[in-house]
């Protein structure tokens, strides 16, 4: 199993809020009960696969496509009471002979919907809930993934007490992608929700993570981020860089290009990608149906004892949207030997929704909301496990070289 880095200690960071644990505390559940949850059989394997030894992580495990898709006309959700192959069967009584076998890999091809079971099934006690997000390169691949599980009534969300198999709804937006039977495009967390007490931040804790750095490098950041409500900090988007000219700031992706092996590691970002260079205006407008990827003006990080999501589209900030992979595990962008932010920027996954839309530097394009870890985590984001984005700025997803 992955090294384990930082026991749950408050002494090992002492200038971390590290409330008293005595028992099932609600949030987020941390990588040791994960595992606790993989031994017991609440997270077991379908098709008698193993576990692979990194699935778990800081406070969620990835989970792995299985031997075939499902190609689809609609998205759909299945309906309480309904099986999702009973529902597809509905939608296509022949949807089974068009299976794609995933064990030697197969393309996905963008424009099209597909639907896959996956290797792991769950068995959540009453009390915990679970919750599904894109991985990181998932999204910055524009690949749109929606957990579906049966009976389901919304996407992504699983309800407390749920017994049964897992699917996921697969949509390649820019690029057409091989996967095979194992492939990771999202991640699971877990979130007891009762306990022996409710684990909401309060205001003081929110005013010292801000006034400590814990959670973002700017001090005119941290004043925008007291007029909101505690636990909410806004971001916005960097098209400034350092201001030299030929600077990179963001990336767009190409059209009719070539598919993407997602094991592979070795792509010219140039063959996929336009860059975005800074411009004196330091402005940009977004085409409708086009994709971006640009980055956050701020540095952000997680402490260990808490985890972050970003919201998903909201139409204060404007016409767009700006992630699909919004989850930041305990320990991202966190300086252990200073016990604050580090240099870790939040990459965004934008598009615009149908109309132009004009975003200028310092604009505010999204929140980050923090909430706690039922304990803290044996492993954290980027400290002795595969963390492909610690300490990033403008960065590509894994199977882009860099420029």
């Amino acid at each position: 199993m992955n090294e384990v880095i930082t026991k749950n200690d408050p002494t090992a960071n002492p200038g971390l809020i590290t409330p008293t644990r005595g028992g099932d505390y609600t949030g987020i559940l941390p990588s040791q009960k994960i595992q606790e949850m993989l031994s017991s059989g609440e997270i077991s394997t379908t098709q008698l696969k193993q576990f692979d030894h990194d699935q778990v992580q800081p406070a969620s495990i990835d989970l792995r496509l299985g031997d075939c898709a499902y190609p689809i006309d609609t998205s759909f959700l299945p309906g309480r009471g309904i099986r999702v192959l009973d529902k597809m069967g509905q939608l296509d009584e022949q949807f089974a002979d068009f299976k794609i076998d995933l064990s030697n890999g197969a393309v996905l091809e963008k424009g099209r919907v597909y639907v896959i079971p996956l290797l792991e099934a769950i068995n959540l006690k009453s009390d915990v809930a679970a919750f599904a997000n894109p991985k990181s390169s998932t999204g910055r691949l524009d690949i749109l993934t929606r957990l579906i599980a049966d009976g389901a009534t919304s996407f992504d969300r699983v309800t407390e007490g749920y017994k049964g198999e897992l699917f996921i709804e697969v949509a390649p937006r820019s690029f057409s992608v091989v996967v095979k039977t194992g492939t990771r495009l999202n991640q699971l967390r877990f979130r007891r929700t009762r306990g022996e007490g409710a684990k909401a931040i309060t205001a003081s804790e929110w005013k010292k993570l801000l006034d400590d750095g814990q959670i973002v490098d700017s001090s005119d950041h941290e004043t925008n981020a007291r007029s909101i409500q505690t636990g909410l900090l806004p971001f916005t988007v960097d098209l400034k860089g350092s201001g030299r000219d030929g600077e990179i700031i963001g990336y767009r992706s190409k059209k009719h290009v070539k598919r993407i092996d997602l094991e592979r590691r070795d792509y010219d970002p140039l063959d996929f990608w336009e860059p975005i260079f800074f411009h004196k205006t330091s402005s940009l407008i977004l085409d409708p149906d086009e994709f971006y990827i640009l980055m956050t003006k701020e540095a952000i990080a997680v402490p260990p004892e808490y985890a972050a999501e970003m919201l998903p589209y909201d139409t204060r900030a404007g016409e767009f949207r700006v992630h699909y992979a919004g989850f930041f595990d305990p320990g991202f962008g966190w300086n252990a030997e200073a016990n604050r932010a580090g240099s870790s920027r939040g990459v965004l996954e934008v598009r615009s929704h149908e109309v132009p839309f004009l975003l200028e530097h310092g604009q505010t394009v999204g929140w980050l909301r923090y909430e706690r870890m039922a304990a803290r985590p044996e492993l954290l984001y980027g400290q002795g496990i595969n963390s492909n984005y610690q300490g990033q700025s403008l960065k590509l997803a894994k199977q882009f070289k860099q420029l």
